[in-house]
């Protein structure tokens, strides 16, 4: 079966498995990462698919600023913290991401110019773009308080 898409060498592979659902554990086939899952909406121990959608986010867009900051001979200040939201809306359930960077030391243009750079580079932020649930933001200091649902 065809996918349609171009095949280039891969860098780097891995699988992750969900063998139990939502509630039991996730891993990483070759060994490494082991994680309880369990359901958003209970009190029970565990990862869920939320916190690791923004945890893939913050990783990647904050590894892809590293690297911006080091080709412009920055030191490494960036920041960045992820917000995903569960809700239900007319089409179904659906996240709502919100990703706030910080560059402390860096001029606001200048800092906004490698954002945008960073969400045109870093993969997870290229696989969620288009998406009207997805925002990366600018901001002078991490604020969570209010809700984008």
């Amino acid at each position: 079966m065809s996918t349609g898409r171009q095949k280039f060498p891969s860098l780097y592979q891995t699988i992750a498995a969900n063998d139990d659902g939502l509630e039991g554990h996730a891993y990483i086939a070759d060994g490494g990462l082991d994680v309880l899952t369990s359901d958003p909406l209970n009190d029970q121990p565990g990862t869920n698919p939320e916190q690791l959608l923004g945890l893939a986010l913050s990783t990647c867009l904050n590894a892809t600023l590293a690297a911006i900051e080091k080709r412009d001979g920055l030191p490494h200040t960036s920041q960045v913290h992820t917000r995903v939201e569960f809700a239900r809306d007319y089409r179904g359930f659906q996240f709502y991401v919100t990703a706030q960077v910080i560059i402390p030391g860096v001029e606001v243009s200048t800092a906004q110019q490698m954002v945008d750079l960073a969400e045109r580079r870093c993969p997870v932020a290229k696989l969620l773009s288009g998406n009207a649930n997805v925002q990366i933001v600018l901001v002078d200091h991490i604020d969570f308080t209010t809700s984008t649902v």
